[in-house]
């Protein structure tokens, strides 16, 4: 049995793995309506230089992503789409909800076809609020789970425990 199986790793040797996670994230974007413009910008852009922050965000495919930036509006049709991504996603793995559509269904809540946010699929780390989002609002997303990245306990999250965000 390991370390980590054991739960006895030590904290010089758990802060150093979770700094080394902190800041090499590849991420997946799964861009569906007009937030995706905004999440475009935050990638891209020389403004708002994402890869500054250690976020990679250009994998090939979702098995080689840590974490998955979910903006725009997520139909009923969609849904199974978004599960099967997320399930292609290697452990340890990270979600964002980014824009109001995302977040809890924005303006089109009350559709027959509209899944009422993303946490009813799959279980979100981080929500950036807004309709749309400024990219400054994603980077500081971003940084809020780094944060929080920093501060896990590699035993409970390697034996599958629930992480409850505070």
């Amino acid at each position: 049995m390991g370390l980590v199986e054991s739960g006895k790793i030590p904290k010089p040797l758990t802060y150093l793995l979770n700094l080394s996670r902190r800041y090499s994230l590849w991420m997946y974007q799964w861009g569906l309506a007009c937030c995706a413009l905004e999440m475009a910008s935050a990638m891209v852009s020389p403004r708002y230089d994402i890869m500054r922050l250690g976020v990679i965000p250009f994998p090939a495919s979702p098995r080689q992503a840590d974490l998955v930036c979910i903006s725009g509006t997520v139909t009923d049709k969609m849904a199974p789409a978004v599960l099967r991504l997320w399930e292609q996603m290697p452990d340890p793995k990270y979600v964002i909800s980014m824009g109001s559509c995302a977040n809890c269904g924005g303006p089109y809540w009350d559709s027959y076809s509209v899944t009422k946010g993303v946490d009813q699929i799959i279980p979100v780390d981080v929500y950036v609020p807004g309709c749309p989002p400024r990219p400054e609002a994603l980077l500081e997303g971003i940084v809020l789970l780094q944060e929080k990245i920093q501060n896990e306990d590699m035993a409970t999250r390697w034996t599958g425990d629930p992480i409850v965000v505070s």
